[in-house]
């Protein structure tokens, strides 16, 4: 049987690295980053550069993206939503996978083979876990980037589907890898995964 899991993640939280090790086990495709090719080639308005600049983001300087209307008179990002929405439901009916991040929660809720995840941490693991990972990075970078990324996420989400970013509501599993560790939460998304 086909298997989608979705992972919405707070940034630092690990969400990416347990969707790759979930996949790995499950032995099924992984896809984060690389939607967003997928998304540009979905689209005959959109290139690459353009689609990675706004992956996740709501516009939010009126006078330059008003340079960016297409001839339908929409903003990129309307295009960019619809264009990732076909890419996404085109992935799910195709194969069993693992897609991170996108608002796939939202852009999937009606598959009946999908089991939707929320990860995220205290602010201080998620700021240790990615000081791990960018060690020559600095700490007030880290927390400039987190805050960034957070706030880029829950302005896209509620633009694109009116819900509240990481709202417990929206999804079947939530877990704090703060509180479980990687490996635990691994352990749990395993089980839910395979009881799908």
């Amino acid at each position: 049987m086909k298997r989608i899991i979705t992972i919405g993640r707070e940034f630092g939280a690990g969400g990416g690295e347990l969707g790759r090790r979930l996949a790995r086990e499950l032995g099924i495709a992984y896809y984060d980053r690389d939607i967003i090719l997928r998304t540009a080639k979905a689209s005959a308005h959109l290139s690459p550069e353009q689609v990675r600049r706004w992956d996740e983001r709501v516009p939010h300087e009126f006078g330059f993206t008003q340079s960016l209307f297409n001839f339908y008179d929409r903003p990129l990002s309307e295009e960019l939503w619809n264009a990732q929405v076909k890419a996404i439901r085109e992935l799910a009916d195709k194969e069993s996978c693992v897609i991170v991040g996108r608002n796939a929660d939202y852009i999937l809720r009606e598959f009946d083979h999908c089991l939707r995840v929320f990860v995220h941490a205290d602010r201080n693991w998620r700021l240790m876990h990615m000081r791990e990972l960018m060690p020559d990075t600095p700490f007030d970078q880290l927390e400039a980037d987190m805050d960034s990324a957070d706030h880029a996420r829950r302005n896209y989400c509620a633009k694109h589907t009116g819900q509240i970013y990481g709202d417990s509501r929206n999804y079947d599993l939530t877990l704090c890898t703060s509180k479980l560790g990687l490996d635990k939460a691994l352990e749990i998304l395993l089980c839910a995964a395979r009881n799908l």
